[in-house]
């Protein structure tokens, strides 16, 4: 079902009081003191019941006149005066309200009442009550519950229990909408569940049998409700549920025998005001016929107040109902009630210390009998009329916003349930309207509709709709200045208020604009807004400077886009003058060039613009003012014709000029307007004449005798040569058949020639513009135009003077461009080529040579051209590799640049190498040959040949070159770049070993060398090679360590020595490696071989140095020594080591603190070895012993079958007493006989014993197991773990009873064998060594050793004999 509107309105309403949107009431309300001494329920039920009783209040202190409000009182005269005072005041004020409510009829419960009366008998509907649902009872005892989509959810009760308890005649939801009661016209109170409609309680005996239940209604407490009966009596039910059993007591408040209450009314709270302190006395009204009393249920039974009505009609309804109000920011509750045409209003408030105060507001008086009563807000109520009318009023003010007829509701009356009370009845509807969350329901015997609060747009909207935009207008105005009634939807904030108001009141002038023009003839609209505007809105606005500058400004948008097309001529001058004074000069000249400015001093505003440098509105003024094209052309020629002639700098405002006279000449050439536009059809023709007159003028007007001839021409030519020209293009472009437009056209064309070609004042690349302009237009197949051919030369030859080196590219440029227009068929092609070689334009020859096909010659060009010889090489490329040219054109080029590529190299050698490797790959050895320089070979072999540059050569390349190469370019390298000379020995592979040493050692690269002779094998060979260049780096280290002692230098040879030091470093890291790269191939004496003589060139220069002066380098030298000992402790005995050094005499000597270090990094080293050896045997020992006692746990545990039956033959295993049969049990638990497995064939016969599979497992796996021997045995593991014989005997009753299994054999068969490997596959974990290993891998470098010694202290963990490695236990596996 579609969502409705008026189902919206209910998911709207989420809340009883929006504390937000709640104003304060006038505090005159609160002159009236409060109730000290309520009177008791006795009292009250003792009174006389005279219905003739004057207004009296039973409380003195609300009788003191002194304290209640003037607009209180009961004089008569004084309140008919006031109501009159009232009623002339809101006929002179004429106030608007405009629509205040919104009515809805919710068409699906209304649908769905008509169907169930139709298909159910459900009967008329006679009661609804809302909260999060909507109930509707009806008369045949039915409660119907819709939701918030009108959808109905439950329908409660049946037509047989509403023809025992009749008619539903009240209805009631509590707060959290989870019960609910249902009061019947036979007495019958029902208590319904709204989750799952589950009738909850039935209670008969709360009240006097055979009354009509009129109301009830819970409380905010949730076990406490109120219900009034027809015979006058109120009742409290309280709820109870007791051990599972809901009951319900009752207790009366009021007895019928005293006076006869028709309506109760419990104070209801939201959720936001359930802390209130008033909340928790549950109040309760109670309207009587004469009295209104004012009860407190919590926390015990209370009488706060009573009020009589006085006079009323006897036929009137008594009504109530609640509002928590804000006063003097603070919220509490007001009772409205009434009977008759009087509502009277009690404020309930809690004072500082304590005590409850009830408090007499201003009544209201309307001349009208009501019969129902609601609050829509806080300051609004919704009254219903005898005549079924609705009053919509405001409280604080008095004042009836509007009145809707509900005649078409037919609301139901409650008539029938009121048997004593006949002439009220006629008229109750209590049960036919409720309010919730700022909505009123009212119930019609055919339908539901629902009241709402239009928020203060729909009801400017609504009036808008019906055209009546005065009274839109007036309703937003009361917005804007917070008078407005009943508003909904607006800021409280009177910035934001008015803000978002005047926004609307906008959008209604321009409805109302809007309208008024559609009523208006469409030649007319315009006449009539201007009329409006400019005659009668203008001058009002005037008088106020600040109103007329917002209107002025306002009119700049619509004058932009034309919307306005003239403006009278006081508006135009002091839009103007406005302008100008605010300097708003781009908005005059926009405005200007848009507005008909016939009416305006035009030479004033030309005077204006020309001040103000507002150049297109002073052509435009002209133009469109006088029909003179030819004055601002005049004027803008006089403003910078000068400093061009002097030869001054133009500033920025003459090149505004300039550009703005080249875009208006060429508008009038080409028949259009400036700056937007066109030129009448008629003046078309007189204005390009006039402009053509006025260029080729002689001499200007006002001329001086040393005035150049054609100044004009002259002006434009020297401003910008090329613009001018193309505007000239342009037009030229629109003379077809016009005799007199060629005339002008040749005419332009000889002045031009006069002008430029015999001046020497343009430069070559305006003369170069002009003829390339020249060559355009006689290139055109329809041209008319005659040029002398000899000005053609005479320019050639300008252009190509090699006597003048200025401006060679610009020339160049200029020539190229005229020849690339078509000016070469104005030239001899021989004498061109000859005068571009001289003055070496070679992109002019380049030019020449590619229309003639001499491709080979273009090659020549690039190379003598120092600007582009890079891209010759992309240029020989495309030529070779691109279709288009035919096979001689390519050889011819192919030629040429092998011709050249000495040329080549010296350009580019990594181009060059790309282009060779891509097309003269197998040229290489003449390429190299043809160098004739070891230089150029080198720089062009290593692009070609190395492998970090040839990355950048194309992929598809493939090269085959030989070794010979190779070895070339080893040499190369070893001459011009040694130290790449060892990368690219690692890099490369196809060199010969023998040669390439043969050339490291003719050129005494050790490093070199000794790379090649460990590649080649010759391990001693490259060691030799390393150890004698340290060697020599050594001596030369002592010899400048000796000699640091000299005064003179110190500085130089302190660095000489650091330098030194640096070197024997890097050769002993070389040298060191080698050492360690070999010594994992070699034996004990090998190895020895290695590292003591390189122990013994470390250890020797230190003999040389002595004194004081040589401690720095000594000191370098022995930590130099250490780490060789630290590296070779791996692959040495320390004996040995340690020997070998105690023989050395820099060692040998002393105390033994000098080797002390060295010796406990060694104990240090083999400490750790043992432990860590130790620990490894213990794990691995562990490892296997655990796993071998858990192999035999699991071989040897017994089997327990899940039959007693064997799985084949289905018999029991023990056939016969005396016979002894073979029984196997498998690990899955299946047994069997052995001779019917081997009838099955699912045994494998290997080294003269069975291997046994189990028959039912291998049979669900897909394949019969004769089908797959091999693979069974292979798998047999997955079915069983162990392989039992058991042997049946006769043992006696007590084996028969128990049959009892004997294990005669348990041994290591094929199949444990495969257990055994099922276990491994469990366990996956790393080994110990694995991890051992990883362990070393990962903190080697952190292990004690000999580069980092242990001394004692320093409490290592090494030093503890009881040092253990703690690792993880190994993992269990489930047995």
């Amino acid at each position: 079902m579609a969502e409705s509107p008026d189902s919206r309105s209910l998911v709207s309403a989420s809340s009883q009081l929006n504390l937000m949107e709640i104003e304060a009431i006038d505090d005159k309300e609160f002159d009236i003191p409060q109730v000290d001494t309520p009177p008791t329920l006795e009292s009250i039920l003792n009174e006389p019941e005279d219905e003739d009783e004057p207004f009296i209040l039973e409380d003195t202190c609300i009788l003191n006149t002194e304290n209640i409000d003037a607009h209180s009182c009961e004089t008569s005269s004084l309140s008919v005066y006031v109501h009159l005072r009232r009623r002339k005041a809101v006929e002179t004020n004429a106030t608007v309200h405009g629509s205040v409510l919104r009515r809805n009829v919710l068409k699906g419960i209304s649908a769905q009442m008509v169907s169930a009366a139709d298909k159910v008998d459900a009967g008329l509907p006679t009661a609804i009550t809302v909260s999060n649902v909507i109930a509707v009872g009806t008369s045949h005892g039915l409660a119907l519950v819709f939701d918030q989509n009108q959808a109905l959810r439950l329908c409660l009760g049946t037509t047989a229990t509403g023809a025992e308890y009749g008619a539903v005649s009240a209805l009631s939801i509590n707060h959290d909408c989870t019960r609910l009661l249902c009061g019947f016209a036979k007495g019958q109170i029902t208590m319904w569940d709204l989750a799952n409609g589950k009738l909850l309680r039935t209670m008969t005996d709360t009240h006097p049998p055979g009354t009509a239940i009129l109301h009830v209604k819970f409380t905010d407490h949730p076990a406490l409700a109120v219900c009034n009966d027809s015979g006058g009596s109120v009742f409290e039910l309280s709820f109870r549920r007791v051990m599972g059993m809901r009951t319900c007591e009752s207790r009366c408040l009021f007895s019928g025998s005293k006076g006869e209450v028709c309506c109760v009314e419990p104070l209801h709270a939201g959720p936001e005001l359930k802390d209130h302190p008033i909340t928790h006395y549950s109040l309760l009204a109670m309207a009587s016929l004469t009295k209104i009393l004012l009860i407190g249920l919590k926390p015990s039974l209370k009488v706060w107040m009573t009020f009589p009505y006085g006079k009323t009609d006897p036929a009137s309804v008594p009504l109530l109902a609640w509002q928590f109000v804000a006063a003097q920011k603070t919220i509490n509750p007001i009772l409205a009630f009434c009977r008759g045409n009087t509502i009277h209003f009690l404020l309930v408030k809690k004072d500082e210390s304590g005590t409850i105060h009830v408090i007499k507001q201003r009544q209201l008086q309307l001349n009208c009998d009501f019969i129902s009563l609601s609050w829509i807000n806080p300051r609004t109520l919704v009254l219903m009329v005898s005549t079924e009318k609705l009053r919509v009023v405001d409280r604080p003010s008095q004042e009836e916003l509007e009145t809707v007829d509900m005649a078409e509701l037919q609301l139901v009356y409650n008539s029938s349930h009121f048997k004593s009370l006949a002439l009220v009845g006629e008229k109750t509807c209590y049960q036919s309207v409720c309010s919730y969350a700022g909505q009123i329901m009212y119930l019609g015997t055919k339908s539901v509709h629902i009241m709402t609060l239009r928020n203060w747009r729909e009801r400017v909207d609504h009036l808008l709709k019906q055209e009546k935009f005065m009274e839109a207008l007036s309703l937003a105005w009361s917005f804007q200045e917070g008078t407005a009634k009943a508003v909904l939807g607006l800021f409280a904030e009177p910035a934001k208020r008015k803000g978002v108001v005047a926004e609307k009141m906008v959008e209604i002038l321009l409805q109302y604009v809007d309208r008024s023009l559609k009523k208006c003839p469409e030649q007319g609209k315009i006449q009539v807004m201007e009329d409006l505007l400019f005659n009668q809105i203008y001058p009002r606005l005037v008088e106020n400077s600040v109103a007329r500058g917002v209107f002025l400004e306002s009119l700049e948008p619509y004058i932009l886009s034309e919307r306005i097309g003239c403006l009278t001529a006081p508006v135009m001058r002091d839009l103007l003058s406005y302008f100008q004074e605010n300097g708003m000069m781009d908005s005059v000249e926009g405005c200007l060039v848009h507005m008909d400015i016939t009416n305006l001093d035009i030479q004033q505003v030309v005077q204006m613009c020309w001040d103000n440098q507002l150049y297109d509105a002073m052509v435009y003024v002209f133009n469109s003012g006088m029909n003179d094209y030819i004055s601002p052309m005049e004027k803008l020629f006089q403003a910078i014709g000068p400093p061009l002639r002097e030869g001054k700098p133009l500033t920025d405002e003459h090149v505004v000029m300039g550009n703005k006279l080249l875009v208006y000449i060429s508008c009038c050439l080409a028949g259009r307007a400036y700056p937007l536009g066109d030129i009448p059809e008629d003046l078309v023709p007189q204005v390009k004449n006039q402009v053509f007159e006025f260029l080729i003028r002689l001499h200007s007007v006002e001329a001086a005798q040393e005035e150049e001839v054609y100044p004009y021409i002259r002006t434009l030519l020297h401003f910008d040569t090329r613009e001018f020209l193309n505007v000239l293009a342009l037009t030229f472009e629109d003379f077809k058949n016009d005799k007199q437009a060629l005339e002008y056209q040749q005419r332009i064309v000889d002045i031009l020639l006069k002008v430029m070609v015999d001046n020497s004042d343009f430069t070559p690349s305006q003369v170069g513009c002009l003829f390339t302009f020249l060559a355009r237009q006689l290139a055109k197949p329809d041209n008319t135009l005659f040029v002398n051919r000899k000005l053609f030369d005479q320019v050639l030859e300008f252009l190509c003077s090699p006597d003048d080196d200025s401006r060679h590219t610009e020339r160049q440029q200029v020539l190229l461009e005229l020849l690339q227009v078509g000016g070469v068929v104005q030239f001899d092609e021989g004498h061109l080529l000859d005068l571009a070689e001289k003055a070496e334009f070679y992109q002019i020859c380049e030019f020449m040579y590619d229309r003639k096909h001499l491709y080979d010659k273009i090659v020549d060009c690039y190379l003598k051209d120092p600007l582009r010889k890079e891209e010759l090489f992309n240029y020989i490329h495309n030529i070779l590799s691109m279709p288009g040219y035919s096979s001689e054109e390519k050889q011819l080029v192919w030629v040429k640049a092998l011709q050249h590529i000495k040329d080549l190299v010296s350009i580019n050698s990594a181009k060059t190498a790309e282009l060779v490797a891509v097309h003269f790959a197998d040229k290489v050895q003449s390429v190299i040959t043809s160098l004739q320089d070891d230089y150029l070979a080198f720089q062009f072999l290593k692009c070609l040949l190395n492998p970090s540059t040839r990355e950048s050569l194309n992929p598809q390349t493939v090269l085959k070159l030989g070794p010979d190469l190779h070895e070339l370019l080893v040499d190369l390298l070893c001459q011009f770049s040694p130290q790449q000379v060892t990368a690219f020995l690692k890099t490369s592979q196809d060199y010969r070993l023998e040669d390439a040493v043969q050339i490291t050692e003719k050129h005494k690269l050790h490093e070199a060398t000794a790379y090649l002779l460990e590649k080649k094998g010759d391990v001693q060979g490259a060691f030799e090679v390393l150890l004698q260049t340290l060697k020599g780096k050594l001596h030369k280290l002592a010899l400048e360590g000796s000699e640091a002692d000299k005064p003179d230098g110190e500085e130089e040879t302190g660095d000489e020595v650091a330098s030194l030091l640096q070197r024997v470093e890097e050769a002993l890291h070389d040298i060191i490696a080698l050492c360690q790269r070999s010594s994992h191939g070699l034996n004990q004496q090998q190895r020895e071989a290695l590292w003591f003589p390189l122990l013994e060139a470390m250890m020797s220069p230190q003999k040389l140095l002595k004194g004081a002066d040589t401690k720095h380098t000594s000191e370098a030298l022995k930590e130099l020594t250490m780490k060789v000992l630290n590296s070779m402790s791996s692959f040495i005995a320390p004996p040995a080591i340690i020997q070998r050094i105690l023989k050395d005499p820099v060692y040998g000597k002393g105390k033994l603190a000098e080797i002390q270090g060295l010796i406990l990094g060694m104990l240090e080293t083999f400490n750790y070895e043992q432990t860590l050896l130790e620990t490894t045997t213990n794990l691995l020992n562990s490892d296997l012993h655990w796993s071998l006692s858990h192999l035999r746990k699991a071989v040897s545990r017994g089997l327990h079958p899940r039959q007693d039956h064997c799985n084949i033959c289905l018999q029991q295993y023990k056939r016969r007493q005396e016979s002894e049969e073979e029984i196997i049990i498998f690990s899955c638990g299946h047994l069997y006989h052995c001779q019917c497995l081997q009838r099955k064939e699912v045994g494998v016969l290997s080294e003269r014993q069975y291997s046994w599979s189990c028959y039912k497992c291998t049979s669900n796996q897909g394949s019969r197991p004769v089908d797959r021997p091999s693979t069974e045995s292979s798998r047999s593991h997955s079915a069983s773990l162990a392989q039992t014989k058991v042997m049946s005997a006769h043992c006696g009753i007590v084996a028969e009873a128990h049959g009892r299994k004997m294990l005669t054999e348990a041994t290591l068969d094929a199949q444990q064998t495969q257990a055994w490997d099922h276990f491994r596959t469990l366990y996956r974990g790393p080994s110990r060594l694995a991890v051992l290993t990883e362990l070393t891998h990962s903190h080697g470098n952190e292990r004690a050793g000999l580069s980092n010694p242990v001394h004692p202290g320093t409490g290592s963990i090494y030093h503890s004999e009881n040092f253990q490695l703690k690792l993880s236990p190994p993992p269990l596996v489930e047995e």
